[in-house]
């Protein structure tokens, strides 16, 4: 069985962004739950409960990126590469359940209103804003190459948008006296939270259960690698990511005819070439065949 891979330059993602964003929400969150009880404002305590839960999906996607560096050994033979793909699926999740948690209280609240200091809310929004601003940069360029950087900068992203919805609120309370937009503004965050996290949940589930990615075309494979000359059917296909900088796939190969394994090689590099220049694939596992008996369908359930 031939393999290879092919080696491209990829974007260096960094970890130190991470920590600086964690430090960063560690500070806005203690000051919005303090602000939060002392105003009575519920909006700033659901901020302040989404930027914890960011606190620990960002430490949790720190922890994942730091082993997904990790060399593979006998025991782990991947090493950790899917750890982040973990990461962006349980922060994924956590979005979700924060989005439920906030959407009950709000409406608990609306039931029940209080009256709430909106100039403390309306400063401690503007200080969610400039911190959560500030890691929303920090990450922006990681989160273009990376799954778990991207449900990490979603999750600051969505902190700032809910700490504007919660500066909005605390203006209108204190020129208005209407309370009850409180309310409605938590309930508009935690809808935009249901949506990203759902679309993130779905997109690292796709991974995680080896799914064919949706810009692979499986037939235009077979189409392109047909036409090489020397080559009968490719069949037995499977492609998935491993992780996000990582696109395998591993197939047999019927020859067309007996051929020796160095001209197997030369077949084997044109294939290749086709495979990642074509369709980005760089990670390629072929077994060569000649009339063998078995199933000639392009995917195969073992």
């Amino acid at each position: 069985m031939s393999h290879n891979h092919v080696h491209i330059h990829k974007h260096e993602v960094k970890g130190k962004n991470l920590f600086f964003s964690i430090i960063l929400n560690v500070i806005i969150t203690l000051a919005q739950i303090i602000g939060g009880i002392i105003s009575g404002s519920l909006a700033l305590i659901s901020d302040a409960l989404h930027n914890f839960s960011d606190v620990l999906s960002l430490v949790f996607s720190l922890v994942a990126h730091k082993l997904s560096r990790r060399k593979a050994s006998l025991d782990q033979t991947f090493g950790y590469k899917r750890a982040e793909l973990l990461a962006a699926f349980v922060n994924a999740a956590t979005l979700i359940i924060v989005a439920f948690i906030l959407i009950y209280g709000a409406i608990e609240r609306l039931i029940n209103p209080h009256p709430i200091e909106s100039t403390l809310v309306i400063w401690l929004a503007l200080l969610g804003i400039i911190v959560n601003g500030l890691s929303v940069i920090l990450l922006k360029k990681d989160a273009d190459h990376n799954l778990n950087m991207k449900s990490a900068y979603l999750h600051l992203l969505t902190d700032m948008m809910a700490s504007v919805a919660v500066l909005v609120g605390g203006l209108v309370m204190k020129f208005y006296g209407w309370f009850w937009v409180d309310s409605a503004m938590t309930i508009l965050i935690a809808i935009y939270l249901i949506v990203v996290g759902f679309d993130l949940i779905i997109k690292s589930t796709k991974m995680l259960m080896l799914f064919t990615p949706e810009d692979i075309d499986i037939k235009a494979i077979v189409r392109e690698v047909h036409k090489i000359e020397g080559v009968n059917k490719l069949h037995h296909i499977h492609v998935w990511h491993l992780n996000e900088e990582e696109l395998h796939l591993e197939a047999h190969l019927d020859c067309s005819e007996d051929i020796k394994m160095s001209e197997f090689n030369d077949l084997l590099f044109k294939v290749e070439s086709v495979l990642f220049q074509q369709f980005g694939i760089n990670h390629i596992n072929i077994q060569p065949e000649f009339k063998k008996e078995d199933p000639k369908d392009y995917i195969v359930q073992d």
